[in-house]
């Protein structure tokens, strides 16, 4: 029965779709980290874009309006969280933390408020689902990666954007400088300032995009507490992927696997509440197996006022 599961094309291609927003979340934090910036607030950003990236494709009935409004949403939210942590140097840990209770307290607030008890409506428009002739009729492999909506090849394809761009340009150098050694990035006459919001900015619309991929990608919905702490499973699967945008899509997509094999595993005779903690004990597992012998940027957490320059 295992090997049954196991090869089952369904559990893999639920692997993908469920492992793409955690994989987005965990970019968002190897951005924001590799420029010295913790970012615990990647669950509120995604929270936030999900319902905005649902009201929008309802207000336009366009799932592409929904995407841009999520979007915007989601940036500006960081952009708060970023002003606070580099502009004032608050702690960016608890910082962050008030960012995700302030999305969800206020995600919460414009459903119950927008659309009433009963929920978002079932028609609201969903993204486009993309099929590649090639491609499906090749046994096995084509009902794993064929007929997925185009926000998701679009994430495949940022994830190696993503990868060169952080670690084959100057400017992906000069942003993993700035979190390694900010004051040397300053002597060199770059500002530092300008860098980490660089590397927030960027994480944000990754996160975002996990957020709207979540809400009209896959739910075609809107919910209290939609993300479910996959922001924070996105942060073990950036330190799990070593802060790097390779690593962390692979590692998210053992997060994304743990997920739909809970899923597809719920007839065995074990407890339902087990299965679905596979999970986050998949997630504990690595950060203590993995997470203490990886080594964070330098300067992460580490503010950095003007009169340092």
């Amino acid at each position: 029965m295992i090997l049954d599961t196991l090869l089952n094309p369904q559990l893999w291609s639920s692997t993908l779709t469920l492992g793409i927003p955690i994989a987005l979340g965990a970019l968002c934090g190897t951005f924001s980290e590799r420029s010295g910036i913790i970012n615990i607030s990647i669950e509120g950003t995604m929270l936030m874009s999900a319902f905005f990236a649902v009201f929008f494709a309802d207000v336009f009935q366009n799932p592409w309006m929904g995407v841009l409004g999520g979007l915007v949403a989601g940036i500006i939210l960081s952009m708060i969280f970023a002003y606070g942590s580099i502009n004032l140097a608050a702690d960016q840990v608890v910082l962050g933390m008030a960012v995700n209770i302030l999305s969800l307290g206020l995600t919460t607030y414009l459903l119950n408020s927008i659309y009433g008890f009963s929920g978002t409506p079932i028609d609201v428009p969903s993204l486009p689902v993309l099929e590649i002739p090639l491609i499906k009729d090749i046994p096995f492999l084509g009902p794993i990666i064929s007929d997925k909506n185009a926000l998701f090849y679009t994430a495949i394809l940022l994830f190696l954007a993503a990868h060169y761009f952080l670690f084959k340009t100057n400017l992906g150098l000069r942003i993993r400088a700035v979190g390694e050694n900010p004051e040397a990035v300053a002597t060199a006459g770059l500002n530092v300032f300008k860098l980490r919001y660089l590397g927030v900015f960027t994480g944000s619309i990754f996160a975002s995009l996990g957020g709207a991929f979540l809400s009209i990608g896959v739910l075609n919905s809107f919910d209290v507490n939609m993300t479910n702490g996959k922001g924070y499973i996105a942060l073990a699967a950036m330190i799990f992927g070593r802060w790097t945008p390779l690593g962390s899509f692979g590692a998210a997509m053992l997060f994304g696997f743990a997920t739909a094999l809970s899923m597809h595993i719920q007839n065995v005779g074990i407890s339902k509440n087990i299965i679905q903690m596979l999970p986050y004990i998949l997630t504990i597992l690595a950060l203590v197996g993995i997470g203490v012998k990886s080594v964070p940027p330098a300067a992460e957490g580490e503010p950095y006022t003007p009169e340092e320059e």
